[in-house]
């Protein structure tokens, strides 16, 4: 019998860092900055470096981070911001928390990220800003929606949530537009030990009021100038971030050294595999096949002690809570079917190269029976 291959490892990743972790623990709880403090400071100082950017704004969750970009831009009731309907419904939500309304775009059949031609099409006078998604650690294609956004004067927020140390033409994403939002959800490429997000921006008067909506809009203890959120990221979580983020760079090449084997164990099955854009250094955040019987491989795999994940299967615009959009099946044929087809296979640095020669040779083995032919 094989040991069951998980769908994701993330013991494999602690154990190592155990030690070091337990180590900054130890500081932070001597130190008893619970709440922000100076392994918080450390991280956003770090975290912006490596994002090649001014300031970064930690927070207790990403959806925290997009949910203050967006009131960083006043958005409120009537405005409508333009984005994505397949990724994580955080993103929406942002939208919905200010007021604004959700207006989406259909994705690129390739990448599934928003597609820039789509853009002009759902303009309106009420369009007051546009965030897409680095969605599965892959940039969207940037230049042309950066240039509909200057053409139009409307400000770019990346929702990069997905996308640590991605790269589109040699820069890392999060710098491209007005701001930019990431999670360290445990899953992620960089996660916490619990929740936590960081909105990074280079304009020194949006960090500063994102600091102030994050502590209950106070920039002196007790003022409040606005109303704002308890959105502070705990410092324990800061001394986690501080420690793993020396360890991102590797664990994206590790990533993406379990890519490029997938590639190669694959390219002969039916699957539709994903593919980097010109340009493009995916993150690797998911590796993302398409196969029409997708639910029957999920079964094949899972019961044959391969992990696997559905990343989405019912895009936004049909979900329940934004029927009152009056969307409908059909509005947005290419992520439809992406969502019917997509299967996340494991990806993470420490799968050896035997389990993925495993998880092949299970998906072999469903294309081989004549019942899936």
């Amino acid at each position: 019998m094989h040991e069951p291959i998980p769908y994701l490892d993330l013991r494999a990743q602690m154990r190592p860092l155990r030690q070091e972790l337990e180590a900054a623990w130890a500081r932070t709880l001597d130190h008893c900055s619970f709440c922000l403090g100076p392994d918080v400071v450390q991280f956003e100082k770090d975290f912006a470096a490596f994002c090649d950017a001014a300031h970064c704004v930690a927070f207790n969750s990403g959806t925290s981070a997009l949910h203050v970009a967006l009131r960083l831009l006043d958005l409120g009731p009537g405005d409508e911001v333009i984005t994505t309907p397949l990724t994580f419904v955080a993103t929406s939500w942002a939208i919905s928390y200010v007021g604004a309304k959700p207006v989406y775009v259909d994705v690129d059949d390739a990448t599934f990220n928003l597609d820039p031609r789509g853009l002009e099409r759902v303009l309106t006078p009420r369009t007051k800003a546009v965030m897409p998604v680095h969605l599965y650690g892959h940039p969207f294609d940037v230049a042309p929606i950066r240039e509909f956004c200057q053409r139009h004067g409307l400000p770019l927020v990346e929702d990069a949530a997905q996308a640590h140390g991605a790269r589109y033409h040699g820069r890392v994403v999060g710098t491209f537009g007005e701001m930019s939002c990431f999670s360290f959800y445990p899953g992620k490429n960089l996660g916490a030990a619990g929740e936590g997000g960081a909105l990074v921006t280079n304009n020194a008067a949006l960090a500063a009021r994102a600091r102030s909506l994050r502590e209950h809009g106070a920039t002196v203890r007790y003022y409040h100038d606005e109303v704002g959120y308890n959105y502070r990221m705990e410092g324990l979580q800061g001394a986690v971030l501080g420690i793993k983020l020396k360890h991102l760079n590797n664990w994206n090449a590790g990533r993406c050294r379990v890519a490029r084997r997938y590639d190669e164990l694959l390219v002969d099955t039916p699957l539709r595999l994903p593919r980097e854009a010109e340009g493009c250094e995916s993150a690797w955040h998911l590796y993302v096949v398409r196969h029409p019987q997708r639910d029957a491989l999920k079964q094949h795999l899972e019961a044959h002690g391969v992990g696997c994940a559905l990343h989405y299967p019912l895009p936004l615009h049909l979900q329940k809570c934004y029927a009152h959009l009056s969307y409908q099946a059909g509005d947005f044929p290419v992520a439809e079917q992406a969502a019917r087809e997509c299967l996340s296979l494991p990806i993470y640095p420490e799968l050896t190269d035997a389990q993925l020669e495993r998880v092949a040779a299970v998906i072999q083995d469903f294309f081989a029976k004549p019942a899936s032919a």
